[in-house]
C-alpha cells in the first residue's frame, strides 16, 4: 500500500515537472498574496504572546450591552442570563432591543420574562426596548445606543452566550485610554452537529480568533464583529453610530480606522480571551446563504460605498495596503481568479496533471493550516484540551477553504449583477432600498 502511494506521488511529481510553466505562475500568486498574511498572523501571535502580561483592573467602567433581537424566542433568555451572571463588579446595563415586536411576540415576551426574573440583581439592569415597527439590525443597534448609559457599549446578537469572565477580560483592553474599540472572540457552540459545523469551528479558531489576534497586534485588525464588539460610547456616537445598508460591522470598522488616522495613538484592539459562543449554519443551504451575504457585502463596502475612503490619506499606509491586498485583492479578486484558473486548467490540461497540481496545493495549504493550528493550540486557545480533538478534522480543512472560495466568487458576481446587498435579511427591503445608493 505504501509502495503504491509512493509510486503515485512520484508520478504526480513527474507530471508537475513537465508542466512547470503553469505551477510556476500559480505559486508566486499564492506566495505574494497569501503567504505574507500567514506570516503576519504568526508573527503577530508570537508578539502578542510575548507581551501578553496580565492587566490588573483598578477601575470598572459601566457597561451597556445592546442585544439585537429578531425571532430568537426563548433562546434570548440564555443571552440575558449569561450577561447578568458576569463576574464583574462594575455596573452592567442590558438593553434587549426587540425589532418588530408586534410580529415578534414570542421573543418580546421571553425578553420581558428575563427582565422580570433579574429585576433584583445588584449592579445589573435588564431593560427591554420594543421596536414595534421592524427596521432592521442597524436601527436596532442605534436604538440601543441612543439610550445606553454605560461608558462602554458592547453589541451582541440575541443568539449568543458568553463565558462569565467575558466583561472582566474585555475591560482589560480599555485600561489603555488609546483603545477606542475592541473585538471579542467567537467560538462555535453547535460544533458537534455535523461536518459543516466542525469545519466552521476550525475556521472560527484559525481565521477569526487566531487571525484577529495576530492582525490586531500589528494594528491592522480587519473587522470588529457585528455579533460581538465593544466601543467607547462617546466616540461611537461621534462617528455616527451604525449606518444603514448591510455589513454594518465592517462599515463601522472602516470609519473607526478613518477616525484613527487623525489620532494616530488610537487603537482598535482584539480581546482574544473574551469569549462568546454562537450557533453556525448546520445545513449546506444555510451556510451558502450566509456566505452569499457576507462575501457579497465585501464588494459593496470596498468598491461601492467606501471606494473613495479606501485611501492612504484616510486610512494610513499600513491599513490602506492591508485593506487593498487582503480586503479587495484576496477576498474579491482572488476567488474569481481561482474559478477562472481552475476552469482553464480543466479545459487546457490533462486531468492527471490537474489532479497533481490540486494535490500539491492541498498539501501546501494543509501544511500552513497545521502550523497555524499548532500555534493556536500552544499560544492562543483558552480551551486547548478541548480544541485538540479537532486535529483529526484538519485534513478536510483545505477542501473546505477551496469550497468557500468558490462560494465567495459566486457571491461577488451575484453582488455585481443583482446588487444582492439590497436583499439582505438583516433589514426589511424598504429600509435597504431607500438607503443612499452607491
Amino acid at each position: 500500500m505504501l509502495q503504491d502511494s509512493l509510486v503515485l506521488l512520484d508520478y504526480f511529481r513527474g507530471m508537475l515537472l513537465h508542466n512547470e510553466e503553469l505551477w510556476l505562475l500559480l505559486f508566486p500568486v499564492m506566495i505574494v498574496i497569501e503567504l505574507p498574511l500567514y506570516l503576519l498572523v504568526l508573527t503577530g501571535i508570537f508578539r502578542w504572546s510575548y507581551n501578553n502580561k496580565d492587566v490588573e483592573l483598578t477601575q470598572f467602567p459601566s457597561v451597556s450591552f445592546v442585544i439585537t433581537c429578531y425571532g430568537e424566542g426563548d433562546a434570548i433568555r440564555i443571552t440575558i442570563d449569561t450577561l447578568v451572571e458576569q463576574v464583574y463588579p462594575g455596573y452592567i446595563e442590558i438593553l434587549v432591543v426587540v425589532d418588530g415586536a408586534v410580529q415578534n411576540q414570542e421573543t418580546y415576551q421571553a425578553a420581558l420574562n428575563g427582565e422580570s426574573y433579574h429585576a433584583g440583581v445588584r449592579n445589573r439592569k435588564v431593560r427591554v426596548i420594543p421596536k414595534w415597527q421592524r427596521g432592521g439590525r442597524v436601527s436596532t443597534l442605534n436604538a440601543g445606543l441612543s439610550v445606553a448609559k454605560g461608558e462602554i457599549v458592547i453589541n451582541v446578537d440575541g443568539d449568543t452566550s458568553f463565558d462569565n469572565d467575558m466583561v472582566f477580560t474585555m475591560m482589560k483592553q480599555f485600561t489603555s485610554k488609546d483603545v477606542i474599540a475592541s473585538g471579542g472572540a467567537l467560538r462555535v457552540r453547535n460544533y458537534d452537529v455535523n461536518i459543516l459545523t466542525k469545519m466552521q469551528s476550525l475556521e472560527y479558531m484559525l481565521s477569526m480568533q487566531a487571525g484577529k489576534t495576530g492582525m490586531a497586534t500589528w494594528g491592522v485588525l480587519n473587522n470588529i464583529s457585528g455579533a460581538f464588539g465593544a466601543f467607547r460610547k462617546n466616540l461611537l456616537k461621534q462617528v455616527g453610530g451604525w449606518d444603514t445598508h448591510t455589513a454594518e460591522d465592517l462599515d463601522l470598522t472602516i470609519r473607526l480606522k478613518q477616525y484613527k488616522r487623525r489620532y494616530p495613538n488610537n487603537k482598535l484592539a482584539f480581546a482574544t480571551h473574551a469569549i462568546g459562543h454562537t450557533d453556525v449554519p448546520d445545513t449546506l443551504k444555510g451556510l451558502v446563504m450566509q456566505r452569499l451575504r457576507w462575501d457579497g457585502d465585501l464588494l459593496f463596502l470596498f468598491l461601492r460605498k467606501h471606494n473613495e475612503g479606501i485611501s492612504p490619506s484616510l486610512l494610513g499606509w499600513g491599513n490602506f495596503l492591508f485593506t487593498l491586498v487582503y480586503g479587495v485583492v484576496q477576498n474579491v479578486l482572488l476567488p474569481l481568479l481561482v474559478v477562472i484558473f481552475t476552469a482553464y486548467m480543466l479545459i487546457a490540461y490533462p486531468f492527471k496533471f490537474v489532479l497533481a497540481l490540486m494535490l500539491l496545493l492541498y498539501l501546501t495549504y494543509l501544511f500552513l493550516s497545521l502550523i497555524i493550528f499548532v500555534v493556536y493550540i500552544g499560544l492562543v486557545s483558552e480551551r486547548a484540551k478541548e480544541d485538540l480533538k479537532f486535529t483529526k478534522w484538519l485534513f478536510l480543512y483545505p477542501i473546505y477553504q477551496f469550497f468557500m472560495r468558490l462560494i465567495t466568487a459566486f457571491s461577488i458576481v451575484n453582488e455585481v449583477v443583482r446588487r444582492s446587498h439590497e436583499e439582505s435579511s438583516m433589514a426589511p427591503w424598504w429600509v435597504l432600498k431607500r438607503g443612499k445608493k452607491f
